[in-house]
């Protein structure tokens, strides 16, 4: 039966009966993918596995037609009443939950007083007698927001099983129907944003399966993440036990490749779910039943085989509810897909073998998703590293080989370093500085045997790295830094002018012209401040190592940590530095403070646009942004709005500043000290040098002051190239204000859901269906984004099986029963207070001396780093911003703390020790 797809501009995609009624029921076979809005997700996944010659017990469906016209009468109110509630109150406002459940509870009560409209119960007693008789039957619902690849809406609504007679399967859709507002389901729709009169219900007839044993199959393993692994739950009866818990089944784990049974654990099964005759079931204690399993090693790799082929007929590793009857017949009763599993990166230079994939969006300390023109952006920058490097770059737009995404985050195939000594060397050094956790994976990825060493030799990677060096000029930045400091900085200070003055296009540029602009300076220009700036901060760190070998003793981290405090020309702490004073001006000024203290910082910032926020507040901003107006948080995504753009955040951290009373804690006295404490630590260690010897303490001492001098400089070239970064969103953003001047975008702020292509086809000419395609395309990648926001779970390393590496080496982190938490020590020294955990630094509000909680920070955080007390990282390494940027303030820190933001609550009391890496509540 033919049906327009659902999205067809509003077409009734509903098949019609000859009398131009919608269909009311519909055979198994009949139905397909296309029909969800009107069979409901699981309806619409067991025609499919129907289609793909999957076995799959006979039946029928009632639609969602059916629903509507019981429903429509008496569900208006509610829905309109919940829809209200869902757009007026945030997940967290109290009282929802509680208006939520009420609300459901009537939708509930008024179904179920409904009876099954006439001419509906004519087609399912129809149907039903076309079965056989009185056949028992499974009655399932099928919901139109369920089994999505995004959601799978899993155990939402009810299963009714050994349904017998017609009477009983009427009763048992309309207690269907009914379970669309359970408590649960309105709770999960509401917290996905799903709108109440968005959904319908289908009803699901099936016969049922005489099942000699049934469960749950995983076609790839949801733990690991393994695609080539299936997994399975098996148990006596019917699977009810299984797939409601009740009890411990039989586990399974197949390979798909090799169909085998690799591994297997029997379960004590200590009860089943069985039929009772005339409908009904019953649950059996079953003792003793610990010694046998529920399938055999052929059931379990024959049940694999048919998940294998769901997975292929449908693209994606799929969730399925099976059976096998007493006569040992397979059968498939439901297939949905995994939502869990995160997508497999693929990169062009994927060759034999299993590769290794490492998550760069987490190793800048970001978690949310990139949108497609940050994407875009970064994929060029890429290639421009890439091609420095003397490496092959076929399209520079879709990035070197190496380069991959997944859930629009950005990875790394490092297979190929990984297999090498050299790489072996320097990755994890790498790692260490920019995301501790990280570092750990990839040591332990040395131990596979997938990645043994194949190559020895660094004339490979000497071959990219010299040449690249030598035409950034880094041999000679670092020579100068290292003999003439001071000239090394004025150099920098002429190269940064430059950059600057090169990022600007001239007056009456247009929108071509502004494309063009964007994407050379993300080609080539923007890259150059690396080797510039990179080679200084390196001088520092190296001297500060040279040092303490000279000083020599044991552990000397401490003490060569504390030289690194109130560090000079840290463009970060400067920009803290600078917020600050503007918040000590405004605390000075009547007006401002009042502004500050009482109005929400959506509502200044509205002001400020306006122009009407006090003057001496306004000006001062106008001072901040005019400088540091180009940052952002999560700013190398050229689509997050900048500070100019939007200063919200900023001004909600000025008014997190006013709570500081305590002059002792002010951030610029605790600079100040800082600098003072690094000033005698150096003049400590030059000491202790000074008693093995003057020449020693000669280098020591000049060894320290270069440490000081240029490891400030750390944060510079990312300073830079977010500096660039902004210039390419400003041009990109004047592209989309033409387009939608046109009328070819809704909004300027879409041109940020395309990629550099899809703009400049945009700009090729006025094309009405092309507007309305491209103007599509926005709102999917919208969509998709909007959902890879909710992502908690984003892995550090993928290999190409799909595997987690992180999850495999579990044993090698903190046991989650272990109440101590432990990171790396990122900064010294140990302080108590209430926990804060913040999930993005936007409006957050931190009072003075708690303990930052966070997954991860970028320079949009640190004016939070002022008041905090402590600071607690899920990611990140000794040497990230977050680590380095702590250090600084003298607040104790620790980083690379596993589910940090989830093992720890706001308010708790926990003590922070900074040196020895822990986190201890209580």
């Amino acid at each position: 039966m033919a049906t327009d797809r659902p999205g067809n501009g509003g077409r009734d995609s509903r098949p019609r009966d000859g009398n131009s009624a919608p269909v009311l029921v519909l055979r198994l076979s009949q139905v397909d993918g296309s029909m969800l809005p009107l069979v409901g997700g699981k309806a619409a996944n067991l025609g499919e596995l129907i289609a793909a010659g999957l076995p799959v017990p006979d039946g029928f469906c009632l639609t969602t037609a059916a629903y509507r016209e019981a429903a429509s009468t008496v569900l208006d109110g509610v829905l309109a009443e919940l829809g209200r509630l869902q757009a007026a109150l945030q997940p967290s406002d109290p009282g929802r939950s509680a208006q939520l459940t009420m609300l459901a509870g009537r939708a509930r009560e008024a179904i179920r007083a409904l009876p099954v409209p006439p001419r509906a119960a004519a087609a399912v007693e129809q149907a039903y007698a076309a079965l056989g008789g009185n056949t028992p039957v499974a009655v399932r619902s099928s919901a139109t927001a369920e089994d999505l690849p995004s959601a799978s809406f899993a155990g939402q609504q009810d299963t009714y099983l050994n349904v017998v007679g017609s009477t009983a399967v009427l009763d048992a859709v309309r207690n269907c129907w009914a379970s669309l507002w359970t408590d649960r389901a309105v709770a999960y729709r509401a917290a996905l944003g799903i709108a109440p009169d968005q959904v319908a219900l289908a009803v699901v007839v099936q016969r049922l399966v005489d099942a000699g044993s049934a469960g749950v199959m995983f076609t790839a393993n949801p733990l690991t993440g393994r695609r080539s692994e299936a997994v399975i739950d098996a148990a006596p009866g019917l699977g009810e036990a299984v797939v409601s818990g009740a009890v411990n089944p039989d586990h399974f784990v197949v390979d798909t490749e090799k169909a085998r049974v690799i591994e297997r654990k029997t379960g004590d099964k200590r009860v089943m779910v069985r039929p009772l005759p005339g409908g009904g079931t019953e649950v059996l204690e079953m003792p003793g039943r610990a010694d046998s399993s529920s399938l055999t090693d052929e059931q379990a790799v024959g049940l694999a085989a048919l998940g294998l082929q769901a997975e292929r007929h449908f693209g994606s590793p799929q969730d399925t509810e099976w059976a096998i009857d007493t006569g040992g017949a397979l059968w498939l009763t439901q297939s949905r897909p995994i939502t869990t599993l995160y997508p497999v990166p693929q990169s062009r230079s994927a060759g034999a073998g299993t590769r290794l994939y490492m998550c760069f969006s987490l190793a800048q300390g970001l978690t949310r998703p990139l949108t497609p023109m940050g994407l875009a952006s970064l994929r060029l920058i890429a290639s421009s590293v890439a091609k420095a490097a003397g490496f092959p770059v076929p399209d520079p737009r879709h990035g070197p080989p190496p380069y991959a995404e997944a859930a629009q985050r950005i990875y790394v195939d490092l297979t190929t370093p990984v297999r090498s000594s050299v790489g072996r060397r320097i990755l994890p050094r790498v790692f260490d500085i920019m995301e501790a956790r990280s570092a750990m994976v990839v040591r332990e990825v040395f131990d596979d045997p997938e990645f043994s060493v194949i190559r020895r030799t660094p004339f490979g990677f000497l071959r990219h790295v010299l040449p690249a060096a030598a035409r950034g000029r880094v041999p000679e930045t670092a020579l100068r830094a290292l003999f003439r400091p001071r000239a090394a900085l004025r150099r920098l200070d002429s190269f940064t002018r430059h950059y600057a003055e090169d990022l600007e296009l001239g007056a009456g540029a247009g929108p071509l012209d502004r494309l063009d602009h964007a994407e050379r300076l993300l080609e080539g220009r923007l890259f150059a401040i690396v080797p510039a700036v990179l080679p200084l901060p390196a001088v520092g760190f190296a001297m500060l190592w040279l040092a303490g070998r000279l000083i020599g003793g044991q552990d000397r981290r401490k003490d060569l940590e504390m030289v690194l405090r109130g560090l000079p020309r840290n463009v970060t702490t400067e920009m803290d530095l600078e917020l600050w004073r503007l918040a000590a001006a405004a605390k000075d000024d009547r007006d401002s403070r009042a502004a500050l203290e009482s109005r929400e910082p959506s509502a200044l910032a509205a002001d400020f646009k306006a122009g009407t926020l006090p003057p001496a507040l306004h000006a001062g901003l106008v001072r901040f942004l005019d400088r540091y107006g180009h940052r952002a948080v999560a700013e190398i995504d050229v689509g997050m709005p900048r500070w100019s753009d939007d200063p919200t955040h900023i001004l909600g951290v000025l008014a997190n500043y006013l709570r500081l009373t305590d002059p002792a804690m002010a951030p610029d006295v605790q600079f100040s000290r800082a600098r003072a404490e690094a000033e005698a630590a150096v003049q400590q260690l030059v000491g202790e040098a000074r008693r093995r010897g003057r020449a020693r303490a000669l280098v020591v001492g000049a060894a320290l002051s270069r440490a000081r001098l240029f490891a400030g400089l750390r944060e510079m070239p990312k300073y830079q190239l977010v500096l660039g970064l902004a210039e390419v969103r400003k041009q990109v953003a004047l592209v989309g204000a033409a387009l939608a001047s046109e009328g070819r975008l809704e909004s300027p702020e879409d041109i940020f859901f395309l990629d550099f292509s899809e703009a400049r086809q945009a700009l090729q000419g006025p094309d009405p269906q092309g507007s309305r395609t491209l103007r599509g395309l926005v709102v999917d990648r919208r969509a998709a984004y909007a959902t890879e926001l909710g992502r908690r779970h984003i892995p550090r390393a993928l290999l190409s099986d799909g595997t987690e590496p992180e999850v495999l080496y579990a044993a090698a982190r903190v046991a989650a029963g272990n109440a101590t938490l432990s990171g790396s020590p990122a900064s010294a020294g140990s302080v108590t207070a209430r926990a804060r955990v913040i999930l993005d630094p936007v409006g957050a509000h931190l009072e003075p001396g708690e303990i930052l909680v966070a997954p991860s920070t970028d320079p949009g955080w640190t004016p939070l780093f002022l008041t905090a007390g402590g600071l607690v990282m899920e990611m990140g390494g000794p040497n990230s911003h977050g680590a380095v940027v702590a250090r600084e303030y003298g607040i104790p820190a620790v980083v690379g703390v596993p589910e940090a933001t989830v093992r720890l609550a706001t308010g708790q009391r926990i003590t922070v020790d900074g040196g020895a890496g822990t986190i201890v509540p209580g």
